[in-house]
């Protein structure tokens, strides 16, 4: 499977914000069509825009995603321009970590590796949840592996992401608030468990830890 964040280079007007893998309602009762309909209506969207009004006229214009990043990692004069690729690049990630008959544990190669690195799903969850409830403020928890294919768990603050550091993105979460206010307040724990109970795409991690790093 083609990874679908990087998949599609800019066409000749730019980044267009990617659809969703499934209707707006497909993750609901813990995923609302509200909450879509200003995550990745609007919040996605704006990020799109930005970033193609960055590189409109540049040497940048026309490059991958990946390339941007690549290109404004580290560079406190781009560090609008890294915010703006990572964070198309998040958040369709994210997008496509979910699934409507995702959740609980997953099977084929990935579960392999977990009970390898972790000791057991269990070990793992907790991790996992740990990652995620401890993030202060903005950012993302990932389930990563390196270039040996051993998997950990990372947070990173606001638009930051694993390809920065070395590491291959499994899986992602958004915690910023945008991603689950509407449809749990300030409870971010059961967000996180709602995710992993009902929602995340064990599929699509198989697919991403089957690629060459």
């Amino acid at each position: 499977m083609t990874n679908p964040a990087t998949a599609t280079r800019p066409t000749a007007s730019g980044f267009e914000l990617p659809d969703l893998p499934y209707p707006p309602d497909a993750l609901e009762p813990h995923m609302s069509a509200e909450t879509f309909s200003y995550h990745h209506d609007k919040h996605h969207q704006k990020y799109v825009d930005t970033l193609n009004g960055l590189i409109s006229g540049t040497n940048l214009e026309g490059k991958s995603l990946e390339e941007i990043i690549a290109a404004s990692k580290g560079d406190t004069d781009k560090a609008k321009l890294f915010n703006q690729a990572a964070q198309v690049w998040n958040h369709t990630f994210f997008w496509h970590s979910m699934s409507p008959t995702g959740g609980g544990k997953p099977d084929g190669p990935i579960a392999d590796a977990i009970y390898r690195d972790f000791g057991s799903y269990d070990e793992f969850a907790l991790a996992f949840k740990d990652v995620a409830a401890g993030q202060f403020g903005s950012g993302w928890a990932w389930l990563v592996a390196d270039e040996n294919d051993k998997l950990s768990v990372m947070n990173t603050h606001d638009a930051d992401l694993p390809m920065a550091h070395g590491k291959r993105a499994i899986l992602t979460l958004d915690v910023w608030e945008h991603a689950y206010y509407l449809d749990y307040q300030n409870k971010r724990p059961d967000y996180i468990a709602s995710y992993l109970d009902h929602l995340v795409n064990w599929k699509f991690a198989n697919a991403n830890f089957g690629q060459a790093s």
